[in-house]
């Protein structure tokens, strides 16, 4: 494991921001924090990076204790902030090249990863213009910009696509992609679902300072229920009792239930599933319409755990 944590606690005055979090996290992983406004990711994310301390636990970072021995590791991490850690009146090439500095890079060094850093988000063009003539998208491209100049291994994302348009935000998601790609594991906090399920090799669900599950997106669906949902529609349904039990001998099906205008078929993924329903279908001398597929998402395990969604 290249991040582990075990019983870390961390109070605001009366707020109790981690509970006993324990959390482990693979090398090249990218590893989604999944939660709510105010469920304890930006406040463990800034611990990892030594931003502040924890009160209570243990943990480690490329076996290095933090943050006792934070300064170890310190050039080996990346960090990419929700707020944006970027200056105004500073071009574009200025803000890198100073957190650049920051990490230790000097001369021609200093001047290629800057470079690179400009070509990977691609704000090439704009290096020379002050950072108040960007857009809201193009400054969340810089903060990622400064946060990843000096090549970490380990790049922490706090919520890094708040707030900006659509397109910006897919770059940032291909971005991160790309990166993991190149080598880096990645600590990626959100609530958004579909980011955490389009992106992320694992995930934790966090809420209340406490992680409530972990693992793929399969093994934390799988929490919910083994089961998908179809649903058939068939023009004129009038199906009786007896032809609607055909359903029920097929392989695989948990339960049905006749609906209006037709029926909906719980079961757990035989490969010939569809197959077989829509035979029954035509044995009943009846036509589909449409056939609808759902499996169980990140939002309905987080559901389950907390009895509350992810906007909540």
């Amino acid at each position: 494991m290249i991040i582990e944590c075990k019983d870390v606690y961390k109070n605001y005055k009366e707020i109790k921001a981690l509970d006993g979090l324990s959390l482990s996290i693979n090398k090249g992983d990218i590893h989604g924090l999944l939660g709510p406004n105010g469920a304890g990711k930006s406040t463990l994310i800034n611990i990892f990076a030594s931003l502040i301390n924890h009160d209570k636990g243990e943990i480690s970072i490329m076996n290095q204790t933090i943050p006792k021995q934070f300064h170890k590791i310190k050039g080996k991490l990346g960090f990419v902030p929700q707020d944006l850690a970027i200056y105004e009146d500073l071009t574009a090439y200025e803000n890198i090249a100073f957190f650049a500095s920051l990490y230790g890079l000097r001369g021609k060094e200093k001047k290629e990863k800057v470079k690179q850093a400009l070509e990977f988000v691609g704000l090439t063009d704009r290096q020379k213009s002050q950072v108040k003539t960007f857009s809201g998208g193009m400054k969340r491209r810089l903060n990622i910009a400064c946060g990843i100049c000096h090549e970490p291994e380990i790049i922490f994302f706090d919520e890094p696509t708040v707030g900006i348009d659509p397109q910006s935000r897919n770059h940032i998601l291909e971005s991160i992609v790309k990166l993991n790609k190149q080598g880096n594991t990645i600590i990626y906090t959100t609530h958004y679902m579909e980011e955490a399920q389009n992106i992320c090799d694992t995930i934790s669900i966090i809420d209340h300072g406490k992680i409530l599950a972990e693992g793929t997106v399969n093994e934390l669906v799988k929490l919910v229920t083994e089961y998908e949902l179809l649903f058939v529609k068939i023009k004129d349904i009038n199906l009786s009792q007896q032809e609607s039990k055909l359903f029920s001998d097929i392989e695989g099906v948990k339960s049905i239930n006749l609906e209006e205008d037709g029926i909906a078929i719980t079961h757990n993924g035989h490969s010939d599933m569809l197959e077989n329903v829509i035979s029954k279908v035509k044995a009943c001398k009846k036509q589909v319409a449409s056939i609808e597929s759902r499996k169980p998402n990140l939002e309905d395990v987080f559901l389950t755990l907390t009895g509350r969604t992810l906007r909540d």
